[in-house]
């Protein structure tokens, strides 16, 4: 009798268990329903190069109509500099900014802004048009053409620069330009110029003039750094940042988001030649350009823990270089958006 009693008990608290168990379901799907009747408008801004080549498919299924959850609205800027103050004042709700940037605005701003996820690793090179330079070291009394002043190329460049013993005030001429664009035209138009690039800008000025070769890779020039390092850090240009107040008031969109975020760059590193024609539809680069430089634009989707371990580290170094490349000090915790 007592085992008949327990059976019966066993089963009425199974039958429990799934009753709360699909209440707790149908509370959820519920919930997603009622979201999904009202859609929240995301404003999403990225910036011409790798970081909105990886968004690509992103793009286009949203503009098709494909994607019902939210409205997403896309713009792409040509320098980082457009973005800060649409991201301060509320015109753009999600951005594509440089690792750094990313922490100055965290802290200008009092942690108003959070980072979702890494989207682009180590995408800088320097480009000659000639055969000068070999070595870092070759770099020494030269005039570089750069963009990217006050954010992650130029922390990048000078660290370089200053671990194999040059320093960048007095032994290197560095003429910034405002976009990409322009240093293309001026090492295209100067005999034995040097430039400082990102893909796909590099693979731009070798289409323009195939005597522009690539010198050295930074990302590699880094490592080689860090290889004597206890606590070793890889070179991180671009993440995904939100503003702390959109994510609090909207966390299904912030997920709705990196849901298709991550599908996009994993769509955009299987299917290059279709991806590289999105990326032509949308004038970020030619699609022929796009197609030869999406190999070495290293677009990745790193959330979570691994997102806080790897961009923490990195601005770890550029502080210890330069506390202001990171905004005065390393962000905490709260700036690094972990999904509970």
């Amino acid at each position: 009798m007592k085992k008949k009693m327990a059976a019966m008990l066993l089963a009425l608290t199974m039958t429990a268990v799934s009753i709360s168990g699909c209440g707790s379901k149908v509370a959820t799907d519920t919930k997603k329903e009622e979201q999904k009747e009202n859609p929240v408008d995301v404003n999403i801004t990225a910036l011409k190069g790798p970081t909105a080549m990886g968004m690509v498919q992103f793009m286009d299924e949203a503009e098709q109509g494909k994607l019902t959850d939210e409205n997403y609205q896309f713009s792409i800027a040509a320098s980082a500099d457009e973005v800060s103050p649409k991201l301060v004042q509320g015109e753009t709700d999600i951005a594509a900014v440089p690792a750094n940037l990313a922490s100055v605005l965290y802290n200008k701003t009092e942690g108003k802004v959070q980072v979702l996820a890494v989207n682009t690793l180590g995408v800088l090179y320097i480009v000659e048009n000639g055969d000068s330079v070999q070595s870092v070291a070759d770099l020494k009394g030269k005039t570089i053409y750069a963009s990217g002043k006050g954010s992650t190329p130029e922390y990048a460049l000078d660290y370089i620069l200053s671990a194999n013993g040059i320093d960048p005030e007095k032994d290197v001429t560095i003429e910034w330009k405002s976009e990409h664009s322009e240093c293309v035209a001026a090492i295209s138009s100067t005999v034995n110029g040097i430039a400082m690039l990102p893909q796909p800008f590099v693979t731009t000025a070798q289409t323009k003039n195939p005597a522009i070769r690539t010198a050295l890779d930074l990302t590699e020039e880094w490592e080689k750094v860090q290889s004597g390092e206890g606590t070793k850090s890889s070179m991180i240009t671009g993440v995904v940042v939100a503003r702390t107040e959109f994510v609090k008031e909207h966390p299904q969109a912030v997920e709705d988001f990196l849901d298709h975020y991550e599908d996009s760059v994993e769509y955009v590193n299987e299917n290059t030649k279709d991806a590289a024609q999105l990326v032509g539809k949308y004038d970020i680069v030619t699609a022929e350009i796009a197609e030869k430089a999406l190999p070495e634009c290293n677009i990745v989707y790193i959330d979570g823990e691994d997102m806080k371990e790897q961009l923490s580290g990195y601005l770890e170094v550029l502080k210890n270089q330069n506390p202001q490349a990171v905004g005065g000090a390393v962000p905490g915790d709260d700036f690094y958006y972990i999904e509970k």
